[in-house]
């Protein structure tokens, strides 16, 4: 007999309310890549896991399978990323790596490398200085294409990143405003607030 629930661990890459309560969610997890799942009741005030569950947000979570949508029946904050969530500049560098995350990968695809990239970018954000937005930012970037086998190792990279995902996304990357600013920002010798 097939399990009901399975647990795991993911960077929750998006969210969007639905009904009166209830949130959809876009996870990266460890082992089964990028899933949406569906966390029922998590607006009610009386909600436990309604802290667990912001953007970026790096978690342990236990979900039922569901006919459409897998449902979250528990979830446990492995790092809530704290020390950089009041850091707008940081807040926004956070918004773009999730971003290109969600957008270059298939759903349901396990890579345990895109998973660990993402959680070490996280963490890292914490320690950043700003001089060196550009360079980390550009480096996640690359090294997200290469585990995904958009670029190969050793050989020659786009001279433009953000248009090269682009167009493989076939689309616009929303988070490049919010980008071109803070370089703006820091060239100019200041931060965001």
């Amino acid at each position: 007999m097939k399990n009901r629930s399975y647990s795991t661990e993911g960077v929750i890459l998006a969210r969007r309310n639905q009904g009166e309560a209830d949130r959809f969610l876009t996870i990266f997890t460890k082992h089964y890549g990028k899933v949406r799942v569906i966390a029922k009741g998590i607006r009610k005030t009386t909600s436990r896991k309604k802290g667990a569950l912001e953007l970026f947000s790096y978690v342990r979570f236990f979900a039922a399978y569901g006919r459409n949508m897998d449902i979250v029946t528990e979830v446990e904050i492995k790092n809530s990323f704290n020390t950089w969530r009041e850091d707008l500049t940081k807040v926004a560098i956070a918004y773009h790596l999730v971003e290109i995350v969600n957008r270059l990968t298939a759903e349901k695809q396990e890579n345990r490398e895109v998973f660990e990239e993402l959680v070490e970018a996280l963490e890292r954000l914490g320690k950043l200085d700003y001089w060196a937005i550009h360079p980390f930012v550009q480096t996640f970037k690359v090294r997200i294409l290469e585990e995904l086998g958009f670029i190969e190792r050793g050989r020659p990279i786009p001279g433009n990143l953000d248009a090269y995902i682009e167009h493989l996304i076939d689309g616009k990357l929303r988070t490049n405003k919010f980008l071109a600013q803070i370089n703006e920002f820091v060239s100019n010798g200041t931060k965001l607030p």
